[in-house]
């Protein structure tokens, strides 16, 4: 579609070739005088009016230089933003048992930590407004990448998880407290995403119950993934009291205002994952502007060839 942006250019338009011609019209032959001192009179003559064409070029040109001021342009769709987003850390556990083989990937058996890679690769690749951190956790926590939009970068660090690279212990506190750390408020509310077997934390300095206050009063929200079952549990007893006991995965999503899942197939995964999306959704943002394509150049150049024409074709009839 073809639009005026400054259509007022060209009110004058009207006025301009009017006066222009009306000046034309009303410009009288030019006498000529030829006196000789031998001779007792003047020889008058009338000199030819001026060609029109010069004229008429010059009022074409004016035409197409108050066109091209108006700007004239195409004009397209319009440009929807990318949507607002949240900062969303992915907090992955990389212990000995994320090594269990008790999952179904292609039709085959996989171990727990590659069937989380193929289901957040895709989940990121998703979700185009938000900042994503990756972090790995084991003895240690270890930040793979902070929160960033370079969705490329944080799926390049996913498959970079390998069991056991930040210790063979727990430190789910550690972990969860790094995390925490890193994310920034928005309008939407910052977002950690444990995943995790469900071990004890047993190593690391800060305890989950300390991390979990953190994010309650900083305002982050924590959803926790139980990949597989709790391969211990049958050989705890039942009536076990820990002397501190510390919030599990499930506690972890209560205190934080998060959700808790456990998940048992690669099925599981991707509803788990659909869900959180669902859960923390971005915000679309309104179109402001549309595609355009300018087209002012070419009245403006095809006015500069007709003035130069007008003043080629006047030169010619001096």
């Amino acid at each position: 579609m073809l639009e005026l942006a400054q259509p007022l250019w060209l009110l004058p338009l009207p006025l301009v070739v009017w006066l222009v011609w009306r000046r034309t019209d009303a410009q009288p032959a030019a006498s000529l005088v030829l006196n000789h001192p031998g001779l007792g009179l003047g020889i008058t003559g009338k000199e030819t009016a001026p060609a029109r064409w010069p004229r008429l070029f010059e009022v074409m040109a004016l035409a197409l230089l108050l066109l091209a001021l108006a700007q004239p342009r195409e004009v397209g769709d319009w440009i929807v933003p990318p949507p607002e987003g949240r900062d969303i850390v992915l907090v992955v556990d990389t212990s000995q048992t994320m090594s269990i083989d008790d999952f179904q990937l292609a039709g085959k058996k996989a171990e727990r930590l590659a069937v989380l890679k193929a289901v957040l690769g895709r989940f990121i690749q998703g979700r185009a407004g938000d900042r994503f951190g990756v972090l790995a956790f084991g003895s240690t926590a270890a930040t793979l990448t902070p929160p960033t939009f370079d969705h490329a970068h944080v799926i390049a660090q996913i498959e970079r998880l390998q069991i056991g690279m930040a210790g063979d212990n727990t430190a789910l506190g550690d972990a969860l407290g790094l995390a925490v750390k890193q994310v920034r408020q928005t309008r939407l509310r910052p977002v950690v995403i444990l995943l995790s077997d469900g071990a004890e934390s047993n190593s690391g300095d800060l305890t989950p119950g300390e991390a979990v206050a953190v994010a309650r009063q900083l305002g982050v929200a924590v959803h926790t993934l139980q990949i597989g079952g709790d391969l211990f549990a049958a050989g705890r007893p039942a009536n076990a009291v820990e002397a501190d006991p510390q919030p599990g995965l499930a506690d972890i999503a209560r205190l934080s205002g998060g959700q808790h899942w456990v998940v048992k197939s690669t099925e599981d995964a991707e509803q788990v994952i659909n869900a959180i999306g669902k859960l923390e959704p971005s915000l679309a943002r309104p179109a402001r502007h549309r595609q355009t394509r300018e087209w002012y150049w070419l009245p403006l150049a095809l006015g500069v060839a007709l003035l130069s024409l007008a003043q080629f074709t006047r030169l010619r009839a001096t």
